[in-house]
């Protein structure tokens, strides 16, 4: 196997004896627990990181509604079973997120219908840093590069690209304007399902008026849901002989709390906050906004 493709089922590949849960409810795990916890996760066999963006509810008091928008990992595992999930859950549109090099490890699997939209975000050579750490087999070569607190750096310089890259906001922009002229539900998915993706959710929440906590505990819910293929993962890197400490890896693997700061750290920088992120740095219009919250969002009589 090369360090490419172990690279890809570190990232995307679930354990490959997942079976269909029992999850159609809210879950609760990590700092979910708790009955004002309303996420649905989605059960796939052949991607961990799938829910419901519904359920949040904004600061009016409205809640965002369930069956609009899913989001998720890499959809080029699904199994028929999964597909079935999918059509039934009328999925109509499939926003993917990742670069054409990470799509090359294999095409999304799509429910019968549905339409794909590539909107390739950048991972500013996290990806190819990555890859070039595995591959080398090294365990010096790939302390230097992710160890000491690299692989976070690494992290953070993604997350800020999301917003100071002007091809990236271009992408997440025309991300946005898909999910607000779609006719059916939209699942969007990069790779892991856990940082472009776990942007543009954090994004969209936002706009559509969920207060920054609970949006950002939406965000966090990916350690959860990924935590045992993640484990697996790494343990196959390490039976393989491609990592001595694959532990190195856990920073990348993870999505965290500084993470997603360094993003809304530099959007209030450059932009002055959200609003201004939407308007100056997406170049969204005042009608595709509203017509996110006219989608999205189910107002109480």
């Amino acid at each position: 196997m090369s360090g490419t493709v172990a690279l890809a089922l570190l990232l995307a590949a679930p354990p490959a004896h997942t079976a269909p849960a029992h999850r159609t409810g809210p879950v609760a795990a990590g700092r979910t627990t708790g009955p004002a916890d309303t996420t649905v996760r989605i059960p796939l066999q052949g991607a961990v990181n799938a829910r419901d963006l519904g359920g949040h509810r904004t600061w009016t008091g409205a809640q965002v509604a369930y069956g609009r928008v899913l989001r998720s990992d890499a959809l080029n595992r699904l199994t028929d079973a999964d597909l079935d999930t999918l059509a039934a859950l009328g999925v109509t549109t499939v926003v993917d997120l990742r670069t054409p090099q990470e799509a090359a490890q294999g095409p999304d699997r799509l429910p019968p219908g549905a339409t794909a939209l590539s909107r390739p975000v950048d991972d500013h050579s996290l990806y190819r840093t990555i890859a070039t750490a595995i591959a080398s087999k090294d365990p010096v070569l790939q302390q230097q590069m992710l160890g000491d607190g690299k692989a976070e750096q690494l992290m953070t310089a993604a997350y800020e690209g999301f917003v100071t890259d002007p091809a990236n906001r271009a992408a997440f922009a025309t991300a946005l304007r898909d999910i607000a002229g779609a006719q059916g539900p939209v699942l969007v998915h990069c790779s892991s399902g856990k940082d472009r993706t776990g942007w543009l959710a954090y994004v969209l929440l936002r706009t559509l008026g969920v207060p920054a906590a609970e949006a950002e505990r939406d965000y966090l819910l990916s350690n959860a849901y990924r935590a045992d293929a993640d484990r697996q993962a790494r343990d196959y890197l390490k039976s393989a002989g491609y990592m001595e400490n694959p532990d190195l890896l856990i920073p990348l693997q993870q999505v965290r709390e500084a993470y997603l700061r360094a993003a809304v750290e530099r959007m209030e920088r450059d932009y002055g906050g959200l609003h201004g992120y939407l308007t100056d740095g997406l170049g969204l219009t005042p009608r595709t906004l509203v017509a996110l919250q006219r989608r999205l969002v189910r107002h109480h009589p």
